[in-house]
């Protein structure tokens, strides 16, 4: 029982880092270097994700993908 839960756990921050990554790669945060360090904040294990949703994830602007 305890396994599942540490692995649910796991799994989830998981998804929740990918989550992350994938959309600072689509925003536009004003520089090359602000991108860079909201990548490597979101790669923290277990906060990284947190810190970047709570103040990361309003300051970058979407990028107009082409169409």
């Amino acid at each position: 029982m305890t396994a599942k839960v540490i692995i649910g756990i796991g799994i989830f921050f998981l998804l929740l880092t990918w989550w992350a990554v994938f959309d600072i790669s689509k925003k536009d945060f004003g520089s090359l270097l602000k991108k860079a360090l909201w990548g490597f904040t979101a790669l923290i294990p277990f906060l990284g994700p947190l810190i970047y949703f709570a103040i990361g994830y309003r300051k970058g602007k979407k990028v107009p993908t082409g169409g």
